[in-house]
């Protein structure tokens, strides 16, 4: 068999073919930093590793962008509320981010591109996109004119033109619904209520949407156009219709050949919202005393397309799962073969899709077949692409440096003092140990 995708772009799976054979070129929408992650943002970002991890897997050599949105209406905002510079506020929730990703192991990219690094590519974009009369500047700002570009709404499927039907209105925010499809912002002239967060550039003092920021930095990192565009659902409208358009219209170009869309999360049967308090966090998780990869084992009882329901019963199954898997396979014994039969069964369940459930159900079969041979090399090399951290069971030393940290951590923690307790857990993540707190107290195991 051969890899199959879902493309959103055709609404079909069809054969994965790289533009230059043996390399793959991968753009994944990553967090926007005005707060920590939810586990709804890390179901994408997971699945976009378990992508990159099995084209690796197969022997393709994978270069992933994960851009970092440090400037947009909700950071902006924030930083304004908090009283503190853009850079200083999204900062702590960059950090954040790195150490979510090292604890669920997801493989890092190859670049991390900040927005606020990149206003002279954006600014060159619309310069061009101005000059081909697709953009205009209005009192508020520039915007593009999507009457102007004749293929948007293929990605969504969305009837342009009958929701354009009488209508000739621009919408500012970044983010918004269906219902809304009208010229959106490329760059936003300067308004009070931005504080001193603004470029003053050849377009105009301002700073820019949200939208322009990933169609500068994928085609400066990955050229136009690339292989691989990976992100949630959500995200097809309007981000990444508003990317295509932006791209494509200054360069008669696709953006991207494969578009990657994972389904939604659901929590306890509904969306999650703060109001309804079932938000989490990947460090609300681990504050419960779940393993993070557990919740990277959840992810994966889920197909990428299909939705996924959250609870926590749910994450104690995935957990206790896990603990039985990594129980089991820490007392196998290493033959040095390797069964070809389960890594068949396994690319097959992956080729189709990237169906983890299926592959989460090979590897069961192949740690409960007792007359199966080579199964710790294939155990692994399964891993490889599952990432769940599966060791030969050994003794793990953990530097005085990290004991050290655990019991200050420990410390702040009886104190209360919750947010220095965080501090000190993303330090020690990222110094490549973990942390699960349970009632006989913290276990401390090496990532």
């Amino acid at each position: 068999m051969v890899l199959k995708l879902y493309n959103t772009l055709g609404r079909k799976k069809q054969v994965f073919k790289p533009i230059v054979a043996g390399k793959v070129s991968m753009y994944s929408c990553g967090l926007t930093v005005y707060n920590y992650g939810h586990i709804g943002n890390y179901r994408a970002f997971v699945a976009a590793d378990i992508l990159r991890r099995y084209l690796e897997f197969s022997g393709y050599v994978v270069k992933k962008v994960v851009n970092i949105t440090d400037v947009d209406d909700k950071t902006i905002r924030e930083s304004v509320k908090q009283g503190m510079s853009l850079k200083k506020y999204t900062k702590k929730y960059e950090e954040a981010f790195f150490a979510d990703e090292q604890a669920l192991a997801i493989k890092p990219a190859m670049i991390y591109p900040c927005a606020t690094e990149h206003i002279v590519e954006m600014v060159k974009l619309i310069q061009q996109l101005l000059a081909k009369g697709i953009a205009y500047a209005s009192e508020d700002g520039i915007y593009f004119n999507i009457r102007k570009f004749k293929r948007y709404g293929k990605l969504s499927g969305i009837d342009v033109k009958k929701l354009l039907a009488g209508k000739s209105e621009r919408v500012g925010t970044d983010e918004y619904d269906k219902d809304n499809v009208q010229d959106f912002a490329l760059w936003k002239f300067y308004d009070v209520k931005d504080g001193d967060v603004f470029w003053d550039v050849a377009i105009g003092k301002g700073r820019p949407g949200w939208h322009i920021e990933c169609s500068a930095m994928s085609s400066k990192y990955l050229g136009q156009p690339f292989d691989i565009h990976t992100g949630g659902i959500d995200l097809v409208f309007p981000h990444h219709e508003n990317e295509i358009a932006q791209s494509q219209g200054c360069n008669d170009k696709p953006l991207a050949n494969y578009w990657v869309h994972n389904e939604w999360m659901m929590v306890e049967g509904k969306k999650m919202s703060k109001s309804l308090g079932n938000y989490y966090t990947v460090r609300d998780v681990v504050s419960q005393g779940f393993d993070p990869l557990s919740l990277r084992y959840f992810y994966l009882t889920g197909q990428y397309r299909t939705q996924l329901n959250f609870t926590l019963e749910n994450l104690k199954h995935a957990q206790n799962s896990l603990l039985r898997l990594r129980t089991i396979f820490s007392d196998l014994i290493d033959d040095g073969k390797e069964n070809k039969l389960y890594l068949k069964k396994f690319e097959q369940a992956m080729d189709d899709d990237l169906d983890t459930v299926r592959g989460l159900q090979v590897l069961w079969e192949l740690v409960r077949d007792e007359s199966a041979t080579g199964k710790v090399h294939t155990i692994q090399k399964i891993d490889s692409v599952l990432g769940l951290g599966l060791t030969i069971a050994g003794e793990i030393k953990i530097p005085a440096a990290i004991t050290q940290l655990v019991a200050k951590r420990e410390a702040a923690r009886k104190a209360k003092q919750w947010d220095e307790a965080d501090r000190l857990r993303d330090l020690i993540i990222k110094k490549g140990f973990k942390l699960a707190d349970s009632s006989e107290g913290v276990k401390i195991s090496k990532i």
